[in-house]
């Protein structure tokens, strides 16, 4: 026992290793490099008033004795005065200048996060091109008196602007006319990535259900990805107060296990996020366009924003009225009538697929099965309506 305690003391006692912080380090080198810059602002400010008459005359005259290698006394003092008010400025200013230099680095990597890999590095090369010009063009100038010194300046910020943009724009053309020099293995696997058929899951369409009766039929090609905030989300409604919502989120698991545990498509779990960003449908379309993936949902909204910011959408529930047996005007067919219409004497019934039909003076004929005659068929955005009548009226 005396072991044991002894051997627990010697955990205890044991320092913990730090973990290295790169953002406080960053902090430091900056405010160092800060305190340093206003050092040697302020030194030179120091030599300019030491370089004044009033100093060299009246005041360093009296000093002129006392000195070292050729530096007086009053010159030396000065400099060293002006180095530490320097720094003691540079250190109250700290602060403020760090909070200023984050926040530029925060909205360029915000802005930068909206463009894609290939925007990024044929814009870099269309700003080198530019920065090239300029400066040939600058030399031409550079001998002319007044804007000569100014000359390269204006022509680097005009000329690297240009050649960003046009590159940006030209990107197509220059990504079709570099693939020429590329290798045919290297052409194969480019092509191979740009058929990348991964399809990101929405929350809607695994709580509805239809999605795994669909890979199980061989006509959705994998691999399937659900992103781990759209599980969260999932995990979030499986435990609300809600019996509803309940329900809906452990089906929704339980169909996700259920497709993993079938393995007719390939379900993944992929962990990428994007703190930046609030709202899992946000989420969703940002993570589209970042892996060149399409979308698998029912929300119709989801649907309308993700295309207009260029990501496919699989929409489920326009599969499934695509699947629909058409029916056109004329066409003779059985209905029973379940139910009376909104309008007058209107009788309803129901496909086996779930379409509403709607039989003119069919509200006698509840509760009976009857031939009727299609007169019209209305589509709209919740499903499909098909108009009939009883046949020999």
């Amino acid at each position: 026992m005396a072991d044991v305690h002894t051997t627990e003391n010697k955990e205890k006692r044991k320092p913990e290793r730090k973990k290295l912080n790169g953002r406080k380090i960053a902090d430091n080198i900056m405010k160092g490099a800060v305190m340093l810059i206003m050092a040697v602002i302020f030194v030179m400010l120091a030599d300019q008033l030491v370089t004044t008459p009033f100093f060299s005359a009246e005041i360093e005259g009296r000093f002129s004795r006392i000195g070292i290698f050729g530096t007086t006394l009053m010159t030396m003092i000065t400099y060293i005065v002006g180095a530490l008010l320097g720094v003691v400025l540079g250190y109250i200013l700290s602060p403020l200048v760090l909070r200023l230099i984050w926040k530029v680095i925060q909205r360029m990597e915000t802005g930068l996060s909206d463009f894609s890999t290939q925007d990024l590095l044929i814009g870099t090369l269309g700003l080198l091109f530019g920065l090239i010009i300029a400066n040939l063009i600058g030399l031409a100038f550079s001998k002319l008196p007044i804007i000569g010194a100014y000359g390269p300046i204006v022509f680097s910020i005009i000329f690297g602007y240009a050649g960003m943009s046009i590159a940006v724009r030209k990107k197509t053309e220059i990504v079709s006319w570099a693939g020429i020099f590329r290798l045919p293995k290297n052409r194969e696997k480019e092509r191979k990535k740009e058929e990348f058929s991964g399809k990101l899951l929405d929350t809607s369409s695994i709580i509805d259900g239809r999605i795994a009766e669909i890979c199980s039929t061989g006509f959705l090609e994998g691999p399937l990805l659900v992103p781990v905030f759209v599980l969260e989300e999932l995990q979030l409604i499986a435990d609300s107060s809600d019996v509803l919502k309940r329900n809906k989120g452990r089906r929704g698991l339980d169909i996700l296990k259920q497709m993993q545990e079938d393995n007719y498509v390939e379900v993944r779990i992929i962990n990428d996020d994007f703190d930046d960003v609030q709202g899992v449908d946000s989420k969703l379309i940002r993570l589209g366009r970042k892996i060149n993936a399409k979308v698998v949902t029912n929300d119709y909204n989801l649907n309308k924003v993700a295309a207009l910011q260029g990501v496919v959408v699989l929409n489920i529930n326009d599969l499934a009225n695509a699947l629909k047996p058409a029916r056109i005007p004329g066409e003779h067919m059985e209905v029973l009538v379940v139910k009376a219409g909104k309008e007058n004497n209107q009788g309803v019934g129901y496909l086996d697929d779930g379409t509403m039909i709607v039989v003119e003076n069919g509200q006698k004929y509840i509760g009976s099965t009857v031939p009727v005659v299609v007169t019209s068929v209305l589509q709209t955005s919740a499903g499909r309506m098909i108009f009939v009548k009883v046949e020999h009226e």
